[in-house]
C-alpha cells in the first residue's frame, strides 16, 4: 500500500487540525519506542513505508483507520491507539466543509438555490469524484479521497432525527450534463427522485425557458437554527460573504422566495427527472 493509500495531507491553514494530528503522531512515536521498535520495523510489521510511519510521527500525514488499527494490533496497545480514530475523524476532512458540516449539522431549516450543478448534498459518490479529477490544478489522488470522503459525510444530514427541513432549487441546465458518463448520470438522477421523496425535503427545478428571476447572480444559501438565528450566503449579494444581520438575511430570503414561485413545483420535479431519466 503506498501512502497516499494510507493518510491524508495535514492541512496547512487548519491550525486546530495539525495540532491534533500532531499529538497522535506523538503518542505513536512514544509507544513505537516504548515497545523497542525502529521505525523500519514497525512499518514492516504494519505493512506499510517507513516514509509513512516518519509523517505521521511528525505530525505531516493523517493516518487512516486501518493504519491505527494495524499499529494497535503491533504494539499491543488494547485499543488505545485504535481510539485515537475518533481525534482524527473530523481532522481529515479540510477546515472550510467541517465548518460548512458543522452549521448544517445544526441547522433546522436550509434553502439552496444552485446554478451550475448539482448541490453537494444531493450528489453520488461517483458525480462527486467526477467533479474533483475534472478540478484544475488537478488534486492528486489522495486529496481527490480527501474532500469525497468529507462531501459524502455531510450528506448524514438526511439521517439526523428530528430531520431538518431542506428545501433545493436546481436549475434545469444542471440536470442535462452527464458529469460522469450516462451509467452514473442516471444514478444521480435516481439519486434526486429518491431523495426528493423523503417528506422533509422539497426539491424543485427551475425550467431553462423561464425569463429572468432573483437567481441569476448565483447561488444562495440559506441556513435557519434552533435559537432563532440564521446566517445567508449569495454569489451575487454582499460580495459574497456569508451574512447574519437580519436585513440582509431577508433580501436573500425575498430573492430564494421568488426563486421557488418560479420553478416547478415538487411533483413537477418529479416528474421531469422521470422524463429525464427516460431519455438517458
Amino acid at each position: 500500500m503506498s501512502a497516499d493509500d494510507a493518510g491524508w495531507e495535514v492541512d496547512p491553514d487548519d491550525e486546530s487540525g495539525a495540532a491534533v494530528v500532531a499529538t497522535v503522531g506523538r503518542q505513536l512515536r512514544m509507544r513505537r519506542e516504548a515497545a523497542g521498535l525502529r521505525a523500519n520495523e514497525f512499518a514492516a510489521a504494519i505493512g506499510y513505508g517507513e516514509d509513512l510511519v516518519y509523517k505521521v510521527e511528525a505530525g505531516k500525514r493523517i493516518p487512516r483507520p486501518e493504519y491505527l488499527d494495524k499499529a494497535d494490533e503491533t504494539l499491543g496497545a488494547d485499543g488505545l491507539i485504535s481510539a485515537m480514530k475518533d481525534d482524527v475523524a473530523e481532522v481529515r476532512y479540510p477546515k472550510k466543509v467541517r465548518d460548512l458540516a458543522g452549521m448544517e449539522a445544526r441547522a433546522v431549516e436550509i434553502g439552496i438555490y444552485e446554478v451550475h450543478g448539482v448541490h453537494g448534498l444531493l450528489q453520488t459518490p461517483g458525480h462527486a469524484k467526477a467533479l474533483f479529477e475534472a478540478r484544475q490544478p488537478a488534486y492528486s489522488q489522495a486529496e481527490v479521497d480527501r474532500v469525497l470522503a468529507a462531501r459524502m459525510a455531510r450528506q448524514s444530514i438526511f439521517e439526523r432525527s428530528p430531520a431538518p427541513a431542506l428545501s433545493f432549487v436546481q436549475e434545469e441546465s444542471a440536470l442535462r450534463r452527464p458529469i460522469g458518463g450516462a451509467a452514473e448520470w442516471r444514478l444521480q438522477l435516481e439519486r434526486l427522485l429518491t431523495v426528493g421523496q423523503l417528506r422533509n425535503v422539497t426539491l424543485q427545478v427551475m425550467p431553462t425557458h423561464r425569463e429572468a428571476h432573483p437567481g441569476m447572480d448565483g447561488k444562495i444559501e440559506l441556513l435557519k437554527f434552533n435559537d432563532g438565528t440564521a446566517t445567508g450566503r449569495s454569489e451575487g449579494a454582499f460580495s459574497g460573504r456569508p451574512v447574519t444581520d437580519m436585513k440582509q438575511l431577508r433580501i436573500l430570503e425575498l430573492r430564494y422566495g421568488i426563486i421557488r414561485a418560479e420553478a416547478l413545483t415538487p411533483r413537477e420535479t418529479l416528474a421531469f427527472i422521470e422524463q429525464l431519466l427516460g431519455e438517458t
